[in-house]
């Protein structure tokens, strides 16, 4: 039956295989598990409903993804999308918790008709071949970093924005470590190497004292209804100058970065097309437009799919099997929780480094000698570490890209949509350069 559904054997892969994929998708991501509530939970939301909501928006919507593409893509409520609901939305703008659930269920609901349109595909097709291969890199040196910075490698620097850790404590020592053993089993070949430098860390987290012995190793999980339906859906035309602006900023990071994870993660599994197109992209879309919705209902920001997917990838994931493991764990985490916050950032830090270098190999396919395609592609890569959002990157490689072939006297090159998103994303920083001076 697995054989059947899945279609292991013609994607290449086995069981085994996207078992130990799944797993290795589901330690690099099962941060999120104590993240989401501790950020969700300033705004009011109670910690405990928060916790239960996004295991079981990542679990249904991960599933949801598994069953309508078969692709090894797995979801959970967004980094950064948090924080701006929580910190901005909620925060700077004074906004109550359910009103802002709202305004991400309507982003949603936008997103859905934007899949179901076609319109989202027609926007992926209008990137260049050279984009998409950058954003590939580009989400490869922002996870490289994402886990330099959580290992403490490192850090802020008021005067150069980025400085080298403190090396007087265990946690840089222990990521350099785990680096140099995960590469060591990846150079070696062995099945499950990433799983296994997350463990090894782990346990060298016990003895160092970076993380506590957990106190259970079953809880009950909390129940979800101080969040569940709780969202305010009348606050779009009871505040419409103030909602709609923040229903937009919701879509516009929910749907680049997306398309920009798809695209990547995608092509390092190798299921991108010889056009560069993804042949199920319009099911990968309503799934992730779905989550969006279903993950307010539940009480979380946005859930969207994510770029940790690549760790799977590069452990040998193909198929969707390797996402229903990740959907079993979020699941099984509702009762193993206590066991499985004891995972710190220092021991999933390793494993973002090796994948964030295994998806930079895609520069090789890029034709660097061409400085009309290197500008746009390596301001892309840069741009995506350095603004810590794939939408960001993509935003600006874009602008560089659509301006550059106009200067060539090259204008034809660019398709009438390509010049539509560039215009939308020219309208996007003059609004962001106003809003930030006001």
């Amino acid at each position: 039956m697995l054989e059947q559904f899945f279609q292991l054997q013609k994607n290449g892969t086995t069981i085994r295989r996207e078992v130990m994929a799944g797993l290795t998708t589901f330690a690099a991501m099962a941060y999120i598990l104590a993240v989401n509530p501790s950020i969700l939970s300033v705004t009011g939301m109670d910690r405990g409903a928060l916790i239960t909501a996004t295991a079981l928006a990542s679990a249904i919507m991960t599933l949801a993804m598994a069953l309508l593409t078969n692709y090894p893509l797995a979801l959970a409520p967004g980094m950064g999308l948090n924080a701006f609901f929580a910190f901005t939305v909620c925060g700077a703008m004074k906004i109550p918790w359910q009103a802002a659930l709202g305004m991400v269920f309507w982003g949603g609901v936008v997103f859905l008709l934007l899949s179901i349109t076609g319109i989202r595909q027609k926007l992926v097709d209008a990137i260049p071949m050279e984009l998409k291969l950058a954003i590939t890199c580009g989400i490869g040196l922002f996870i490289a970093f994402i886990g330099l910075r959580n290992g403490g490698i490192i850090v802020g620097h008021p005067a150069t924005l980025v400085g080298l850790g403190n090396f007087h404590q265990p946690s840089p020592w222990l990521v350099l470590g785990g680096l140099i053993f995960t590469a060591a089993l990846v150079a070696k070949k062995v099945r499950g190497a990433v799983v296994l430098g997350i463990l090894a860390v782990t346990i060298a987290c016990l003895f160092a004292g970076i993380t506590a012995h957990p106190s259970s190793l079953v809880a009950w999980p909390a129940s979800l209804a101080p969040t569940f339906l709780k969202l305010d859906l009348s606050f779009l035309w009871t505040h419409s100058a103030v909602a709609i602006p923040i229903v937009l900023s919701f879509l516009f990071v929910d749907l680049f970065d997306n398309m920009g994870t798809l695209i990547g993660v995608c092509n390092r599994a190798g299921l991108l097309d010889r056009n560069g197109s993804l042949p199920k992209i319009g099911r990968a879309f309503t799934a992730d437009a779905s989550a969006a919705m279903i993950g307010s209902c539940l009480g979380t920001s946005t859930v969207t799919t994510y770029i940790e997917s690549a760790a799977g990838v590069e452990e040998g994931a193909r198929t969707g099997f390797s996402s229903v493991i990740v959907a079993l764990c979020f699941l099984l985490a509702l009762l193993l929780h206590p066991l499985i916050a004891i995972i710190p950032a220092v021991a999933t830090a390793p494993a973002l480094i090796i994948v964030g270098i295994f998806m930079m190999q895609g520069v090789l396919d890029i034709d660097l000698r061409d400085f009309s395609k290197a500008v746009p592609a390596v301001i892309t890569m840069i741009a995506m570490p350095l603004t810590f959002s794939i939408s960001e990157g993509i935003a600006l490689g874009f602008l560089v890209y659509a301006g550059l072939k106009l200067c060539l006297g090259r204008a034809r090159e660019v398709t009438p949509l390509a010049w539509i998103l560039a215009a939308l994303f020219l309208a996007h920083f003059i609004y962001q350069g106003v809003d930030a001076a006001t």
